[in-house]
């Protein structure tokens, strides 16, 4: 007797692979600036954060957009735990694939973020 593997969830949501990654489409995705602070928060906080502890000055449709734009790069994993959306930061697909990137990238927009005094 075989047993099936079990049916993806409908709520499943599309990553790329670690080897479907792609420098272009990583630095398409940090260049905005709420994706950065999105991608800052989950730097600092190192786990996964709920959709919903991110407070961005924009409508839920452009957060939503944002979001799908760091999954789809490979930036972030978004996974639901009950009714949350959580994400966390593919630290160490990143960190394998482009080495110094995104600590480079983190510290230079907490340089900026310094400079501007908005961080």
């Amino acid at each position: 007797m075989t047993t099936a593997a079990p049916a993806s969830s409908s709520r499943d949501l599309p990553h790329p692979e670690r080897t479907e990654i792609r420098l272009e489409a990583v630095l398409h995705a940090l260049s905005d600036p709420m994706r950065l602070l999105v991608v800052r928060e989950l730097a600092a906080d190192g786990g996964e954060l709920s959709c919903s502890r991110f407070d961005l000055p924009v409508t839920k449709s452009t957060t939503t957009h944002h979001f799908r734009v760091l999954r789809e790069a490979g930036v972030i994993r978004q996974v639901y735990r009950g009714t949350a959306k959580m994400n966390g930061l593919r630290r160490d697909a990143l960190d394998d694939l482009f080495p110094g990137l995104l600590d480079s990238v983190l510290a230079a927009a907490a340089r900026q973020a310094v400079r501007l005094g908005s961080g």
